[in-house]
């Protein structure tokens, strides 16, 4: 899937020696941060916290100041979180580091996933906030990690990363799954996405939601979600069935079928109740469609 560029056009920001190693870097390098916005951004909100807030500043520092780049500096939020008795945190964040430096597509998301944060939730406060401590941003970022690895022959690493992300973020995503860029998972806790999922680029997916398959078969059984659609809380979306450019699928909805682009589908099992006057649902994130009551219903 093609990544959106429009968030940073320059991945020279990611070539710090750390990401050819297997360790971050604690030597600042304050000359790389015009090559990279989005970093740039993340330490002077980090500096202007330390100064508001003593009692975080060695959380601050160790989390972000003292590191060289935006991939050491997730590389070492993702390892102190996913490392257990037996794995250290050195390992994983070595393991998240290998993956960082051989893929520029996965530079280019994380950046494209914060900056999705940024524009559509209101409560992000800028880049900081959700950098250190969103978990949909986290353990998406721990997917692409794991992707990697699995597309790379590291089956069974892959599938350890898929349980560790599980048990710790609350978000189950297995390693083959494709997902694009430019992706909010907001609040994100109870998101399963199946084996052969795709995402494509700039969607919205709320808590709870499910793209899971209809049974017990094997092969091709899981939604294809294509750009622009947004999710709504609850929803759960089984069967290999596609889901249009543009659509918007209301909370709590069961979808069966495909969606056609551009509509909105809402019930249980879900029907279309609208056209989206939206382009993009994804990036307006209005979760409210047409409906009425019955006599009688409602609370």
């Amino acid at each position: 899937m093609k990544a959106d560029t429009a968030v940073i056009n320059s991945l020279g920001c990611a070539g710090s020696s750390s990401l050819n190693g297997v360790k971050g870097t604690t030597e600042p390098q304050e000359k790389q941060e015009p090559a990279d916005p989005i970093w740039a951004a993340i330490r002077r909100e980090a500096k202007a916290e330390e100064q508001a807030c003593s009692c975080l500043c060695l959380f601050l520092n160790k989390a972000v100041l003292e590191l060289a780049n935006m991939e050491d500096a997730l590389g070492g939020i993702l390892s102190s979180k996913l490392a257990t008795g037996t794995i250290t945190e050195d390992r994983i964040q070595s393991l998240i580091l290998q993956a960082f430096a051989a893929s520029p597509s996965i530079r280019l998301a994380i950046r494209n996933d914060l900056q999705a944060i940024v524009d559509r939730d209101p409560v992000a406060g800028g880049y900081l906030r959700p950098f250190v401590f969103f978990k949909g941003f986290q353990a998406l970022q721990a997917y692409r990690v794991a992707h990697w690895h699995w597309n790379h022959g590291s089956r069974f690493l892959a599938v350890f990363l898929q349980n560790r992300n599980s048990e710790i973020f609350a978000v189950d995503i297995h390693p083959a799954a494709r997902i694009g860029s430019g992706i909010l998972m907001d609040h994100a806790t109870g998101i399963v996405v199946g084996e052969t999922s795709v995402i494509e680029d700039n969607v919205s997916i709320l808590h709870e939601v499910t793209l899971g398959g209809t049974g017990n078969q094997s092969g091709d059984r899981h939604p294809k979600v294509r750009q622009g659609v947004l999710i709504g809380a609850g929803s759960k979306i089984l069967g290999n069935v596609e889901i249009g450019a543009g659509a918007k699928i209301g909370a709590g909805s069961v979808v069966l079928d495909a969606v056609p682009p551009h509509c909105t589908v809402a019930g249980v099992p879900a029907r279309i109740v609208a056209r989206n006057s939206a382009k993009n649902p994804a990036q307006e994130m209005d979760q409210q469609f047409p409906h009425h009551f019955e006599d009688g219903s409602g609370i």
